[in-house]
């Protein structure tokens, strides 16, 4: 199975740099809304079969168009949401933003009982996520789109990827429209993702590899939002 794993458009919480977690969410800005109308062209000639976005109100107009344009349904799962930001929740300030990427990239290197402030440990968040995933390979599903969250998606892959350093979440931005595409990976060598990894659960590292990373958005220059994407798609250095 391929996913296609995409960062929701731009907020106003990502233009003033909130850790903005909860749901419902905001909704989209102007340019937002443009991104989320590129993807359709953008992905024009993908066998998408699926179209999933988190709870949050950002992540479902962001699939909204892609959807309609494929006669889909957007299909929420509430498991795709952002990594919760706990106590720092709304908090735009550098300490709040570094004690939430630096729990993050935690998690990526293996340390699962670190603890998020006033929020979930890293077991906790990948096992949400991972269990949507397992529902759409049992589902039969070959090529779904996944619109999520920055810091969900790049945690994720990171850790999931059998061709992915640790430091890749630390050194790949992904900005708002931004695509991942992840295949996961057949433990015979010779079917989905080849190789030479062993096939896991969906829960374990290597079953799955990264074939593609485009961190800005997708649909051309004129979208792209570096500087006003909020931090949960920034490469800060801690």
């Amino acid at each position: 199975m391929r996913l296609i794993l995409i960062r929701h458009g731009q907020t106003p919480s990502n233009v003033e740099h909130f850790l903005d977690t909860a749901v419902p969410g905001p909704g989209l800005t102007e340019l937002g809304l443009a991104q989320a109308a590129a993807l359709p062209d953008a992905l024009a000639g993908e066998p998408i079969d699926g179209v999933f976005a988190s709870n949050l109100v950002r992540t479902q107009l962001t699939a909204g168009p892609l959807a309609a344009a494929l006669g889909l349904p957007v299909e929420v799962r509430d498991g795709l949401r952002e990594v919760s930001a706990g106590d720092l929740e709304m908090r735009n300030d550098r300490d709040a933003i570094v004690a939430y990427l630096k729990t993050i990239y935690s998690w990526v290197r293996g340390d699962l009982d670190v603890r998020m402030p006033g929020g979930p440990d890293g077991r906790e968040t990948f096992d949400r996520f991972d269990a949507v995933i397992d529902e759409l390979r049992a589902s039969g599903l070959s090529n779904p789109v996944i619109v999520s969250h920055g810091a969900m998606i790049r945690a994720w892959s990171t850790a999931r990827a059998a061709n992915t350093p640790p430091d890749f979440i630390v050194e790949n931005a992904l900005s708002n429209t931004g695509v991942a595409v992840m295949e996961s990976v057949d433990g015979d060598g010779d079917g989905d993702g080849g190789g030479d990894c062993e096939r896991g659960s969906t829960g374990e590292r290597g079953s799955w590899k990264l074939l593609t990373w485009m961190g800005e958005a997708v649909g051309g220059r004129d979208l792209r939002d570096h500087g006003e994407d909020g931090p949960a798609g920034e490469d800060v250095q801690l």
